[in-house]
């Protein structure tokens, strides 16, 4: 593929396009269902489930431009999903099917081809490639965060440097994003704008915070039929899911006339305030003579359940899941409030725009350009009948691997080694897909129909599970599994009598070296070393089986001396982990586990003088904080972190994936001494 980038440009394609090539913003959000725009409920009318939604600037780019109206992802999930999008390729063959894998970063995608080709290629906003952190592959221009981010005084790496933020992280980026356009107005560009909104926990900035007031969303057919693969071997994992399907639920039981429910407002919140953010990124276009010139993309990564088959989350097949809205807009093309009915693909984006740029497609992009949709050639006959869609289970989500096909009439759904879980819906007449038909003796044509049509779709995108996938690593002993009991000993011991410059010597025997990023070494107390720290410096601690917080009980131990507020330690982020940290003076310890977070804090104020803060967690699940050898807080755990956390320790900062919702101030002080002892300690 390297070979193919240096042909283009040894062809002389460069100078050969037009001096007119048009420019390409691509803007999505997270977890937008396709009709959540104000365009597609004023279409349903009395059917509309968010008949009060608004979306002014979404819908003027339908207004002005294309609506598709049966867009999909292939994999409905975050980074599977953005992968496709980049690189025109299904997650078995790009390499990215899960939420914790980095993107390869020697990919060819559309921003590379592009930038090869004299485009100025800009990523902004959510990336969400597990923690991958850096310069985003294939872009001449970054401004992103890691991971999932926090809604508020998000961190922001411009080009790979950690830079603060303050604010709602959506209007940050937006003003990233116009910035780039104005930094490169006057040369071709290829913009990505990914917004956190709506992902959890559904945050919308105060502006937005209280519209649609009390409203409510229409009860739909599929509310009360329940996922099929909803058995009992997943009541325990389904935890993590069951707070965003409680946030829309059936009335049947108690009300079951009700025509109503109560919905997830704050994930409308959130995109009204997208759609404004929208709205001054396309004025921007507008100030600079651009718009006329800019082919504009607006999408989401995958869609969202809110009840429909008692499910929330994404991940399986059914369409309120897989089904995405897909917006686009170039003015050049002459098309303005067209509607177009054919399947198109997250995998498309990549060919449509190496094609509208002039650029050729490579042959391993699976994904087709729109451009013969959009000029009326061919006829619709002549484009995709059918779509293969696919997901690999992940870890310990309860959703199961499941492949489906779907026609524009029809869908067949499969989960691979449950046969009596085989799904076939007539969506002509049954929309919502409520009615298995799969072994009614009446359909028996349309079911081989479907199983003819899944086979083709499957070797066609050459299906297959991936070794990279969780469920083949999940088949194999992990080569350091953690060990079944602690190891009722010290796992990690830092003094900083022993350290060789920025390298953090552990001297419990387990290896834990850290590595020090500017947090200097300075004489502590009756001759011993310590480490003092500011708001940048921290110290980086690996990811390990011996730090594994899973194995239950842990004692933490720091002994400090805070000037201010600040992150001690942490470790973990977002999903599991563990943080402590000095909040209005006073020791704060929080931990979080499937059931969500608890804290404890000290009433005693400790800044400007030493302590030792010690931490336990034990196998009976009780939380103690100490502070010199006195309880100063406790509280009972609903349950212990089961797996160890993705992101490693951190000392003095949390700068990955936040163990809270919102990013804290690191530490300002010295401190003399950490050690962390995995088992119950006497």
């Amino acid at each position: 593929m390297r070979c193919f980038t240096i042909g283009i440009l040894a062809c002389g394609l460069r100078p050969a396009l037009s001096a007119e090539r048009p420019n390409f913003v691509f803007i999505y959000t997270d977890d937008q269902r396709w009709d959540a725009l104000g365009v597609v409920q004023r279409e349903h009318g009395d059917k509309g489930r968010f008949p009060w939604l608004e979306s002014p600037n979404l819908d003027r780019l339908a207004t002005e431009g294309v609506r598709f109206r049966n867009a999909f992802v292939v994999t409905a999930l975050c980074a599977p999903s953005r992968a496709a999008f980049l690189t025109g390729r299904y997650g078995h063959l790009n390499g990215v099917v899960n939420n914790h894998t980095p993107f390869p970063e020697q990919s060819v995608t559309h921003a590379s081809l592009m930038r090869a080709a004299g485009y100025r290629t800009g990523y902004v906003g959510k990336w969400h490639m597990g923690n991958q952190s850096g310069l985003r592959p294939g872009f001449d221009f970054s401004a992103s965060f890691v991971g999932q981010g926090v809604y508020f005084d998000c961190p922001i790496e411009v080009n790979g440097e950690r830079t603060p933020s303050q604010g709602w992280v959506d209007d940050v980026s937006t003003d990233y994003a116009i910035r780039f356009v104005t930094d490169n107005k006057d040369k071709p560009f290829s913009l990505v704008l990914g917004y956190k909104t709506c992902h959890g926990p559904f945050t919308p900035p105060q502006r937005t915070e209280k519209s649609y007031g009390d409203a409510e969303a229409r009860v739909v057919p599929n509310l009360n039929v329940p996922a099929i693969y909803k058995s009992g071997e997943a009541d325990d994992a389904r935890r993590d899911t069951k707070k965003a399907a409680a946030a829309t639920k059936s009335t049947s039981k108690d009300a079951p006339n009700a025509t109503t429910v109560k919905t997830n407002l704050g994930m409308f919140r959130g995109l009204r305030a997208v759609d404004e953010n929208v709205g001054k990124l396309l004025a921007t276009l507008d100030q600079f003579g651009l718009s006329e010139n800019t082919v504009v993309v607006y999408s989401s990564d995958n869609g969202y359940y809110l009840g429909e088959h008692g499910l929330g989350d994404k991940r399986s097949a059914y369409d309120e899941s897989m089904r995405i809205p897909m917006l686009l807009r170039y003015p050049k093309l002459g098309m303005k409030g067209t509607v177009i009915d054919q399947l198109v693909l997250n995998i498309d984006l990549a060919p449509t725009w190496l094609d509208l740029a002039g650029l050729p497609i490579p042959n391993e992009m699976q994904g087709r350009s729109w451009k013969p949709l959009l000029t009326g050639n061919p006829a619709p006959a002549a484009w995709r009948d059918a779509m293969f869609y696919s997901y690999f289970r992940e870890g310990r989500f309860p959703i199961p691997t499941v492949t489906a096909v779907r026609t524009d009439s029809a869908k067949l759904i499969t989960y691979p080694g449950h046969d009596d879980w085989t799904e076939l819906f007539d969506l002509r007449v049954d929309p919502y897909e409520t009615k298995n038909i799969f072994r009614d003796p009446q359909h028996a044509a349309l079911r081989r129909s479907l199983e003819a049509a899944y086979a083709s779709q499957a070797q066609a995108v050459q299906y297959h599970v991936p070794d990279f996938a969780d469920e083949r690593q999940a088949a194999a002993p992990p080569a350091k599994a953690p060990a079944a009991a602690p190891l009722n000993g010290w796992v990690l011991d830092y003094s900083f009598d022993r350290d060789e410059q920025d390298r953090v010597i552990d001297a419990s025997g387990q290896k834990n070296h850290g590595k020090s990023h500017g947090a200097k070494r300075v004489a502590g107390r009756d001759g011993r070393q310590a480490r003092e720290f500011n708001d940048e410096s921290h110290i980086d601690v690996p990811r390990t089986v011996s730090l594994d917080p899973s194995v239950g009980a842990l004692t933490i131990e720091v002994t400090f001396r805070a000037t201010g507020d600040g992150v001690v330690l942490a470790h973990g982020g977002e999903s599991l982990g563990y943080l402590l940290a000095i909040t209005d003076g006073r020791p704060t310890f929080t931990y979080r586990s499937r059931s969500g977070v608890q804290t404890v804090a000290t009433k005693k104020s400790v800044t400007d003088e030493w302590v030792t803060v010690t931490v336990h967690v034990t196998s009976d699940m009780r939380l103690q904080l100490d502070i010199n050898g006195d309880s100063a807080g406790a509280a009972k755990l609903s349950d212990l972190i089961h797996k160890n956390p993705n992101d490693g320790l951190q000392i003095g900062a949390d700068l990955r994936s936040f163990v809270l919702e919102k990013a804290q101030p690191q530490f300002r002080g010295v401190i003399e001494r950490v050690r962390i002892y995995a088992g119950e300690k006497k």
